[in-house]
């Protein structure tokens, strides 16, 4: 009997572990068609689906209004707003929008730095979702020296 139960506890736990690991890959799987996307629509698709997007003054978004080297863009973000799953740079003119993105946790302070890279002068987004909604913060940035096919 003590076998028979241990197995059962085994099997359990194998696909508590196996359920818990399809997750992250549909993240993934989601995530990586957007980074693919060439158009706005299919990034904000992708990421978003139907959520509404609103812009917010809670969300801080740091990065030079002219960047003299589009190869390497200082930029960070971030929020006061709760519960946040994840932020994403996006980059109207680049050939691909989506630029940086980061999935994060319930223990996870909203706030991130990172470099990205603009191939010309566009608006630069910051999109911060949550459970139920997407806010958005937004800068233009004059690029001088392309960095991305420029």
């Amino acid at each position: 009997m003590n076998v028979l139960v241990n197995r059962r506890r085994m099997l359990g736990g194998l696909l508590s572990l196996i359920a818990l690991g399809v997750a992250p890959l549909k993240v993934l799987a989601r995530v990586t068609k957007a980074f693919q996307a060439t158009e706005l629509d299919g990034v904000y698709a992708e990421l978003f689906a139907d959520m509404e997007i609103i812009e917010s003054a809670d969300i801080k978004m740091r990065i030079p209004d002219i960047a003299e080297n589009g190869a390497v863009v200082p930029v960070s973000i971030s929020t006061s707003l709760e519960n946040v799953q994840s932020i994403h740079v996006i980059i109207d003119q680049n050939p691909n929008p989506l630029s940086a993105s980061f999935e994060l946790t319930d223990s996870s302070p909203a706030d991130i730095s990172t470099r990205v890279k603009m191939g010309k002068s566009s608006v630069v987004r910051a999109m911060v979702k949550t459970v139920d909604k997407v806010y958005m913060t937004q800068q233009q940035v004059k690029v001088t020296i392309g960095g991305c096919g420029g």
